[in-house]
Parts: structure tokens; sequence; C-alpha cells
């Protein structure tokens, strides 16, 4: 069933967020094993963000998954419940979530910024045309409905 297909780019996505949280306390853990803190190291936001710093990349990029994502992930009910998650729907969002790994390995292993720009956009680009997409796909469904209720207005 395509309805249900836009699924697996989301799973692909949560195993992305997760993957990304492993790895971030993976390299705090080494830190704080390399360099152990001191006691003014986590007294203000500040002062952990310093402390860090050698080591921030994860993290960064694991907030960064908080942030366009979360307008996939809303996406996603609303494309279920309506029953438009169909192929281009699912093409996109598969598209939108390889611009997020691409994003995320760019951020993370490559550093750096111009390439990791343009994975960011191209997800940008991405999710918008779905939310266009469905916007449209919502406006055709009302007006499909109102000419309906016309026509048995029209009837009755």
């Amino acid at each position: 069933m395509i309805l249900l297909n836009i699924l697996w780019p989301t799973f692909a996505l949560v195993l992305l967020v997760f993957v990304i949280a492993v790895t971030m306390m993976v390299r705090r853990t080494a830190h704080m094993q390399r360099v152990p803190p001191g006691a003014g190291d986590f007294v203000s936001r500040a002062a952990a963000d310093s402390y860090f710093a050698p080591v921030d990349l994860p993290a960064n990029n694991f907030a960064s998954l908080f942030e366009l994502p979360l307008l996939f992930v809303a996406l996603v009910p609303l494309l279920l419940i309506t029953r438009s998650a169909g192929v281009v729907q699912v093409v996109l969002a598969w598209l939108f979530v390889l611009t997020r790994f691409g994003h995320s390995y760019l951020h993370i292993v490559i550093r750096r910024v111009p390439p990791r720009f343009f994975a960011f956009l191209a997800g940008v680009v991405i999710l918008a045309i779905m939310w266009v997409g469905f916007f449209v796909d919502m406006v055709a469904a009302a007006v499909a409905y109102h000419h309906a209720m016309n026509t048995i207005g029209a009837q009755l």
C-alpha cells in the first residue's frame, strides 16, 4: 500500500537521529575520559559548551535534526490522515531524508560548510515542495467537497 510507504523514510530519519545521538554520546564520553571535567565545567550552559567544544559537531548536528525535520515529522501524520501520501510525496520524503543523511555526513565527517549548505538548501526546497503539494491537495479536496455539497443542496 503506497499510503504507508511514507513511514519508511520517517523510520530512516529516526534511525539517523539515534545514530547521531550515539555518536555524540561516544565522542563526549571519550572526551571526558581524555580531559576529565573540573568543578566549573558544568556551572553554566556556556561553561559546558566550552568544555565540549572540541567534540561539538555531533551535538550541533543532533540539534539541527530537531529543526527543519520537525516540519517533515509534522507533515507525515497529516499525509496519512488525509490519505495524501502518494508516490510523489513518498519519493520526495526519501529525497528529503537523503539530504538529511548527507547534511549529517558533511557536518560531522567531511566538515565543509559549502556542500553542507547545499544539502540543507536541497532539503528545504524538497520539504517546501512537499508542503505545497499537500496544500494544493487540501484546496482541491475542499473545492470538490464544496462542489458536492452545492450539488446535493441543489437536488434537495
